[in-house]
């Protein structure tokens, strides 16, 4: 087994968007995100992602504007490298390396070509012995240079960048942790500290959360545990310092954030209320309700027209500093657990799994952005600890995407777990799924699995579902729905219920070919036939349960491979019903790529998971990596690419195809990528070029598309007659521009407004009348060439006299003739002035 160093673990597709504090341009057209190992720049007018810079090996940590430009950002990641972006063309400026995995960073104008970050200096790197540092950031040419000069500022910091804030334009710094507020002064050189005990009177812990500088008042606003906001003031003077406090959330402060006039205090918590304080009148305060989840960033835009709050559901509000919410950029909704698998949506090529409470999300991979909800509980939800509700647990989809089955189920203290099996089909007119039939309790017993028969040669749609009952059951749908009246839906039945020995069935899987159907019950894995629903075969194993069954593809679907309690991978030959190989592994998780033969194969060892991709037919495994992340793996898909790869390499032939995507315990979405395709989307990213007012919404993709055919046509010879439209006049920007209450009235408009669209055509229609009379003139001469050449001539015409002499002259050429012609019009009144001068 080889690991292969040109594959790796990244963060892609549905990374946090709530990681840090997010960050507005001083325009506020742009929103940038530290995401995984990028940084994402969206538009506030579009909600689209606009830039994905990249460039960094390991998770970014914190986004800043740099103070004295504000169209670069800098940016900061574990790699140890501060990175300098030109975010409006999503270009990477500079590096620096710092060589310490850095937390948090911050900037003041006040302190040109200096960023301070949170790093640990110590050998051993450990992340509760951390030290605000100020590095001075050398002048140099090259792209990638080295950061030496590093000094100190405050030591034993948090690694929360909402602990450590600049006040004052700079003057002072604040920093928190635990129960120490620490002031340093710059002028004075000096750091003053305040601590709180533990616990107030009523046992609630003064423990800090975060932390906010006023702009122009020497005031420092911090947040605690207990629900509680203090105002510090006199904290230059450590014996005269007073606080008064402010108390309106239940729970911990998350997030505090001044206005940039100092005049309101934003506040928030896990009570999804966004509260503003009016500052020296803290009694005053506003709500806005109802955000969703709670509250983990409060942002404000430098003119302070708009509001920035990210929330723990992965989200960002964009709210008016009226406290209206205006819209939202919604990430990859991360709860708690995925009690669903991961599944793709056949027909969006999207990833499915757990969004909302009694929601599934659609989240598309390609866009990173998430398409839809679907409510499948149809509750509201009531935002209550202990309080036990309906809680989607398992979904699928069958091969076409035409119907979808999830069970809900609802746990309480001494009574039966209510259950709810729903099949939902897809509406083409509205392009969703809608609620079709609904089975209540269709077990006695909580659902263990659940699966589609995925072959297209099934002339009927067939769903199993295995429960702690000791049964399975074979759901249909019904054959008559298809010669029924359009009007009517079709509808789903029990079409057969299965058992073997009073056992419990831990897990379903259909074949590929949909013929036959392997349920495991406990330690004995059975074969049915799915035409008659006849046990064909048993297949027996050590006393241990298993854990993961999973039919070959393609070439290999004569195996079904299984997982025991025992640390056993098993294959077995359907062929001979007979074991082909077993090996001795801690598979957390199995599974089968549907468009190759690719299995993969996640195992624990010594805390982490190891991965390991191999074809059942062939006993050396394909590709092997250890430690692709901490804890345990247990939700994983392989997603087919829109695109193929074509990578030459063995070892990484596997993605090229498909992408394997899976989740952490800590419920980050990776997966791995060749060098290739990081080459190939570097360097798209190099070729893109925006316009700083445009975002590149759909839209503005399409009409891109439709510009570079039409260059294309025109590159290749078709040129096609346009009708010039009208340009941008004055009056147009003055009529769209100007507020309505002070605008004229509309009949004084009218006629400004119908000239600014009227084409000047003064210069055109005369070149059309010289060139008519130059085609007349042309055709009149070839006409008489021809009268010339027929020996024919009219009485009229005949020669006589004078007449005669003149035609027997040397007759001029067509050239001749029309420079004659042009002459002739020449405009001489420019003679005849200088003439009477």
């Amino acid at each position: 087994m080889v690991e292969h160093g040109d594959i790796r673990v990244v963060h892609r597709g549905g990374s946090k968007i709530n990681f840090r504090e997010p960050v507005i341009t001083n325009d506020s057209k742009f929103l940038l995100c530290a995401s995984g190992e990028c940084v994402k720049v969206f538009s506030t007018s579009t909600e689209e992602c606009v830039h994905d810079l990249r460039g960094h090996t390991d998770l970014v940590t914190g986004v800043i504007i740099k103070p004295s430009n504000h169209l670069q950002a800098y940016s900061c990641s574990a790699d140890g490298t501060v990175r300098l972006w030109d975010f409006t063309d999503g270009i990477l400026i500079k590096t620096y390396v710092i060589g310490h995995p850095i937390y948090s960073i911050h900037a003041s104008a006040s302190h040109e070509g200096v960023v301070f970050v949170v790093t640990s200096m110590h050998a051993d790197k450990r992340p509760d012995l951390l030290q605000l540092v100020a590095v001075h950031l050398p002048r140099s040419g090259d792209q990638m240079v080295e950061a030496r000069e590093l000094s100190a500022v405050l030591s034993d910091v948090s690694s929360n960048p909402l602990a450590i804030v600049f006040g004052r334009g700079g003057e002072y710094i604040a920093s928190t942790k635990g129960l120490k507020l620490e002031v340093y002064l710059f002028r004075k050189q000096k750091a003053y500290s305040f601590f709180l005990k533990e616990d107030n009177k009523k046992g609630r812990r003064n423990t800090f959360t975060c932390v906010a500088c006023h702009p122009k008042d020497d005031c420092i606003a911090t947040g605690h545990e207990d629900g509680k906001i203090r105002l510090w003031r006199n904290f230059n003077q450590k014996k005269e310092y007073t606080y008064s406090t402010l108390h309106w959330h239940h729970s911990a402060v998350s997030s505090l954030c001044f206005t940039p006039e100092g005049t309101n205090l934003l506040s928030g918590g896990i009570e999804s209320v966004l509260v503003q304080w009016r500052y020296n009148q803290e009694d005053q305060r506003e709500f806005l309700p109802r955000l969703g989840a709670a509250i983990t960033h409060i942002t404000v835009s430098p003119d302070g027209s708009l509001f920035f709050t990210s929330h723990s559901d992965n989200k960002i509000t964009i709210i008016q500093s009226c406290l209206k919410v205006s819209a939202a950029i919604q990430g990859l909704v991360k709860g708690e657990s995925v009690t669903t698998d991961l599944m793709m949506d056949p027909r969006s090529k999207s990833l499915v799994l757990n969004g909302k409470p009694g929601h599934l999300q659609f989240y598309s991979l390609q866009r990173d952005k998430l398409l839809y909800n679907l409510d499948v509980v149809q509750q509201e939800y009531i935002h209550e600890s202990g309080l036990q509700q309906f809680e989607v647990v398992k979904a699928a989809f069958d091969a076409s995407g035409n119907w979808l089955a999830t069970v809900e189920e609802r746990k309480q203290k001494g009574a039966e777990v209510e259950l709810n099996l729903k099949l939902w089909e897809f509406d083409e007119q509205t392009q969703s799924f809608v609620l079709n039939t609904t089975i209540s309790a269709p077990h006695e017993a909580q659902i263990t699995g659940m699966c589609f028969c995925h072959s297209t040669d099934n002339q009927t749609t067939m769903l199993v579902s295995t429960s702690k009952d000791g049964h399975f059951k074979a759901w249909q749908l019904d054959a008559q729905a298809h010669t029924e009246a359009a009007d009517e839906r079709p509808s789903w039945s029990c079409d057969f219920v299965g058992a073997y020995h009073s056992l419990v069935p831990e897990c379903c899987c259909f074949s590929a070919d949909g013929s036959l159907l392997a349920v495991s019950f406990q330690e004995v894995v059975t074969v049915w036939s799915t035409a008659s629903w006849e046990l064909l075969t048993t297949l027996s194993q050590p006393p241990k349960a298993i854990r993961n069954l999973c039919f070959g593809r393609l070439s290999c679907s004569k195996y079904l491979l299984g997982t025991t309690g025992n640390n056993l991978l098993c294959c077995w030959n359907l062929l001979t019903c007979s074991l082909e190989w077993s090996t001795s592994m801690d598979v957390s998780l199995l599974l089968a790529d549907p468009i190759s033969e690719n299995m993969a194969a996640f195992c624990r060892q010594a805390g982490s998971t190891d991965l390991f991709v191999f074809k059942p037919s062939e006993p050396r495994p394909l590709f092997s990596q250890k430690a692709v992340c901490p804890g345990k793996v247990t939700r994983a898909i392989f997603a087919p690419r829109e695109e193929m790869l074509e990578s030459c390499e063995e070892s990484s032939q596997w993605l090229n195809r498909s992408q394997l995507y899976f989740l952490t315990q800590h419920m980050d979405l990776m997966t791995f990528t060749t060098k290739v395709e990081e080459d190939r989307l570097m360097a798209s990213s190099k070729q893109l070029v925006i316009d700083d007012s445009v975002a590149m919404t759909p839209f503005y993709l399409l009409l891109g598309k439709h510009r570079q055919q039409d260059s294309g046509d025109a590159q290749s010879g078709i040129s096609t007659e346009r009708t010039p439209l009208p340009q941008g006049s004055v009056a147009i920007k003055e009529l769209l521009q100007t507020p309505a209450h002070v605008l004229p009235s509309t009949s004084f408009l009218c006629s400004m407004f119908v000239q600014s669209l009227l084409i000047s055509v003064t210069e055109p229609r005369e070149e059309n009348k010289a060139t008519e009379e130059e085609m007349e003139s042309e055709k009149e001469e070839e006409d008489s060439e021809e009268e010339m050449e027929s020996g024919t001539t009219r009485p009229e015409q005949a020669p006589l006299g004078r007449h005669a002499a003149e035609s027997a002259a040397p007759a001029l050429t067509k050239a001749q003739v029309r420079e004659l012609r042009r002459v002739k019009k020449l405009d001489r009144s420019w003679f005849a002035g200088l003439l009477d001068s």
